[in-house]
């Protein structure tokens, strides 16, 4: 089994660090390998929406991005972690896991997705559930936890004191490794769902 970590935050070794690395203990004691790549301290410019991805299988912009593409591809799960910015997450993740998912082709289904907030205080759960979305628009199922995939924050090394936080973190790790698992398994026995052609449906029409 492989996890690929994102975290979005500029701090290295900051509070979101600290979730992730709680969740990395988790799983190399289960036996998966987890690789955690720092985004937020990169420089990654948005989609320019150019369509180029459709021809090349990979993003015009040849940047991380593209590197982190070959990293996904082999990964049985994603964890993408941010810090909290006016109820939402780190710009700079974003403008990634915009490019990210738009512009990979292989079929992400069945590979487990887990989102992480950090924040002093308020607008964990509004940034969660925008994370979360790039994983059901994928066929990704979404790993829980006890709580809410948060823990709490705001200078350097606080988020070591929410112990109720690190719980979760743990929680979520084992929870995600047992899906993976048992996906794994099932993908042996019954093979992935059945795929149906795609229905696009417009609103505007010509």
């Amino acid at each position: 089994m492989k996890v690929l970590l994102l975290n979005g935050s500029p701090r290295k070794d900051g509070n979101t660090s600290i979730a992730l690395n709680e969740m990395v203990k988790v799983f190399e004691a289960e036996g998966v390998d987890a690789t955690v790549v720092q985004i937020g301290n990169k420089d990654i410019r948005g989609c320019i929406a150019c369509g180029a991805c459709f021809e090349k299988g990979k993003c015009v912009i040849d940047d991380l991005v593209n590197e982190l593409a070959l990293k996904f591809e082999e990964a049985d799960g994603l964890v993408v972690a941010s810090p909290v910015y006016y109820a939402s997450a780190n710009a700079t993740l974003i403008a990634c896991l915009d490019r990210l998912f738009y512009s990979t082709h292989f079929d992400k289904t069945m590979k487990v997705g887990a989102s992480v907030v950090c924040a002093r205080r308020g607008g964990l759960s509004a940034t969660f559930d925008e994370l979360n979305k790039y994983f059901t628009i994928s066929g990704m199922p979404v790993a829980a936890s006890q709580y809410w995939n948060s823990i709490h924050g705001r200078e350097k090394g606080e988020a070591k004191q929410d112990a109720e936080g690190l719980q979760t973190m743990r929680v979520l790790a084992r929870n995600m490794t047992f899906l993976m698992k048992s996906i794994s398994l099932g993908k042996e026995q019954f093979g992935l769902p059945q795929k149906e052609e795609w229905q696009p449906t417009h609103f505007i029409r010509h």
